[in-house]
């Protein structure tokens, strides 16, 4: 081996990485956006639930209780109850993730849970009532945390007294069988691997066989090329939402408490906008090698801040922001709230419309960016 000529190949090599902006910036750009998601926004906590209070009470004792669990920074309490009926209005809407109730005799029952040996020993009623999301898994965790709190100590601060139970109501999911909580999810995750995939590099395939150049001949125009490439892809998608769907179902027993139709809506919804993505990226790639990267780079944001491996009640404001920016946020608000929660896409629709606002955005994006390189 001749050192000199290795050493002419790997400074070619350098030079040509140099040149190549877009394949320096993902050398750059994914180890620095790995860091920031995984050290600054991903957080195990979780924090600041949107929840309601539903004080039939109204003594002192509870609303000290509620004043405890806002300090806990668990739970924010946006709603204020006054029938039970409300709080599943809110749970399938997606407008809270949990609900603390606090019954009638509460004062009755704390007692009761302070010194159980004088209403007999484990007959005592839980004094409180906490209602939470079962079809989001780590609210499912917020919840059996916020169980474990010691109410009397709250209450009474700097004495020890015993801790008064507290009983959680799991809604949509009462076993809490994992793959309740994950199949609908994987919808929205292969969905993104998949159609941002095939398309960015179907397009760039064109253009690297040399077939764009057929079609500046015809009267093609940008947005027939745009739609008529995005199109046969939307069959494929719907084709693995199926799939997703009869296996979740038939091996994991996931139920399906909303209508198929809504299924199948809010996911064609999102493979348009995953398709639309799809295509403003192979408006920037000029190789597949490009398009297969920065596809991956779309990958890892989407994944990690749209709520299907971490709380996204934990993460900070700018994470959250960014994560309302990206379509797989609100697909799993979507799908989650129709497999699992029956809700129709009307209740859901704050979470369609942005699904729509992001297709519209950046396809026509990528229609401009097609149209300037026809032209």
């Amino acid at each position: 081996m001749n050192l000199r000529r290795l050493l002419s190949i790997v400074v070619k090599e350098l030079r040509q990485l140099r040149r190549d902006r877009l394949t320096f910036a993902m050398i750059v750009g994914i180890p620095t956006m790995q860091l920031l998601v995984f050290g600054y926004a991903i957080n195990m906590d979780v924090r600041h639930l949107d929840a309601a209070v539903l004080d039939q009470a109204h003594s002192a004792h509870s609303r000290e209780v509620v004043a405890a669990m806002a300090q806990t920074g668990v739970m924010d309490f946006h709603y204020q109850l006054h029938q039970p009926q409300e709080i599943d209005a809110l749970l399938r809407q997606g407008k809270i993730s949990a609900a603390l109730v606090i019954p009638p005799d509460f004062e009755r029952r704390l007692a009761e849970a302070a010194a159980p040996q004088a209403a007999g020993a484990g007959l005592a009623r839980a004094p409180l009532q906490i209602v939470v999301d079962g079809s989001d898994q780590i609210v499912q965790q917020a919840a059996r945390q916020l169980g474990a709190l010691p109410l009397q100590a709250l209450l009474n601060p700097g004495q020890a007294t015993p801790s008064a139970n507290v009983e959680i109501v799991n809604f949509y999911n009462p076993e809490r069988r994992a793959p309740v909580n994950t199949v609908p999810g994987l919808i929205g995750v292969i969905l993104t691997m998949t159609m941002v995939l095939f398309t960015a590099m179907a397009i760039v395939r064109e253009r690297e066989r040399g077939n764009l150049e057929f079609l500046i001949a015809t009267p093609v125009s940008p947005a027939e090329l745009t739609i008529g490439k995005v199109l046969p892809f939307v069959g494929i998608g719907l084709v693995q939402v199926t799939v997703v769907l009869l296996l979740g179902v038939a091996i994991f027993h996931v139920p399906i408490n909303g209508s198929l139709l809504d299924i199948y809506g809010a996911a064609l919804a999102f493979i348009i906008a995953s398709l639309s993505l799809g295509v403003f990226l192979s408006t920037l790639a000029k190789s597949q090698f490009q398009a297969m990267q920065m596809a991956f780079f779309t990958f890892l944001p989407q994944i990690l801040l749209s709520g299907f491996m971490f709380p996204y009640a934990g993460m900070p404001r700018p994470a959250q922001w960014l994560a309302e920016i990206l379509p797989m946020t609100h697909f799993m608000r979507l799908i989650r709230g129709i497999m699992l929660r029956g809700a129709t896409l009307v209740e859901l629709w704050p979470a369609l419309a942005a699904i729509g606002a992001f297709c519209v955005v950046v396809l026509g994006i990528a229609i401009l960016r097609t149209r300037k390189r026809l032209d």
